[in-house]
């Protein structure tokens, strides 16, 4: 595939400084940069590169003012970072849209309905009464069981597993061997010092243009549904336990687990390896650091938390300064003991 400079600045309403009429096939890191390839510039450590850079056009900001002599055409646009994205997604589009069709061996049930411009890979199992939107692509391996919904333009990539009765939203991304629709975890403890087994009947809902990562795991409610709302982008190896609520626009990093019945607002931001206790609410643009260990409900909207138990982060950063000093505190304090005895 090959496109123009001024072709991709008209696609990212940019403005350009340079020869429009280059040829641009592929993407390129600044540093990497080569004829024929496109890059970015949006941190400055990087500007550098600029000004030896091979590729035949770089994405900039409009306030960016050059302080050496340059070679490559600018493509100046409102944020580099998001220009680069967009163009990102494009491409991605382009790649993805070649695949098409259905390949073999596969099962597709007889009953299910598959809109148009659909992918199915090899040995991917399609279950009873599944109904599939248009322009979805599931990849080979994948499960999707009986009565699924999946809306328009969802991908699930290989391995997905997607439970039975669960529903994907419109422009949704499920990436490999992630689980959607497990048991939620379960058991009543009995007398004899066995568990049995609590029946989980409800399901998972992911709404639209939701974002998963590869090998997490979303459980299934108990009853109703856990639910993944619009826009929210959850990481690789994260834990959604069953009855939870994840908010609009949330970003949950790695290794984050999520108790039962706990529900996090709007527009947080948890930072990888968070563990949040069940039956919790975490309030709208919540930030909570990597490691952090949350045990009770956030009512106050936009706290900064760090630390197990968590508490707002510039508290624990004084709290740590503290905890380095405890050794020569210790020792002062043994010293004046001494002298007192």
């Amino acid at each position: 595939m090959e496109f123009t400079v001024e072709q991709i600045a008209f696609m990212l309403n940019g403005e350009i400084k340079g020869d429009k009429s280059l040829k641009i096939s592929q993407l390129a890191k600044i540093e990497e940069g080569t004829e024929g390839t496109i890059s970015f510039l949006a941190n400055l450590k990087y500007e550098q590169y600029l000004y030896t850079t091979k590729a035949t056009a770089v994405i900039v900001d409009r306030a960016f003012e050059p302080k050496k002599d340059y070679s490559t055409t600018l493509i100046l646009v409102d944020s580099a970072y998001s220009a680069f994205t967009t163009l990102l997604q494009e491409y991605q589009k382009l790649v993805a849209g070649s695949k098409k069709g259905v390949e073999q061996p596969c099962f597709i049930s007889e009953n299910s309905t598959l809109g148009n411009n659909h992918y199915i890979g090899a040995f991917a199992y399609i279950g009873n009464n599944v109904r599939l939107g248009d322009n979805v692509k599931i990849y080979p391996h994948a499960y999707v069981g009986d009565n699924v919904k999946i809306g328009d333009n969802t991908t699930l990539y290989a391995g997905v597993k997607i439970y039975e009765g669960c529903v994907i939203g419109s422009h949704c991304t499920v990436h490999a061997n992630a689980v959607i629709g497990a048991d939620g975890f379960g058991f009543a403890p009995q007398s004899d010092g066995t568990y049995q087994t609590i029946p989980q009947l409800g399901n998972v809902v992911l709404e639209d243009y939701v974002s998963i990562g590869a090998n997490t795991c979303i459980d299934r409610a108990t009853m109703g549904s856990t639910v993944v709302k619009q826009g929210a982008k959850i990481d690789n190896l994260v834990q959604v336990a069953h009855n939870v609520e994840v908010g609009k626009n949330t970003v949950i990093a790695a290794q984050t687990g999520i108790s039962g019945s706990s529900k996090v607002g709007e527009n947080c931001m948890i930072g990888g390896q968070v563990g949040i206790a069940g039956h919790l609410q975490i309030a709208n643009k919540t930030i909570i650091t990597a490691q952090s260990g949350i045990s009770k409900t956030l009512k106050k909207e936009g706290l900064v938390l760090s630390g197990s138990p968590a508490i707002e982060n510039s508290e624990n950063l004084r709290s740590q300064v503290l905890y380095r000093k405890l050794p020569s505190i210790d020792l002062r304090l043994r010293e004046v003991e001494n002298k007192l005895k």
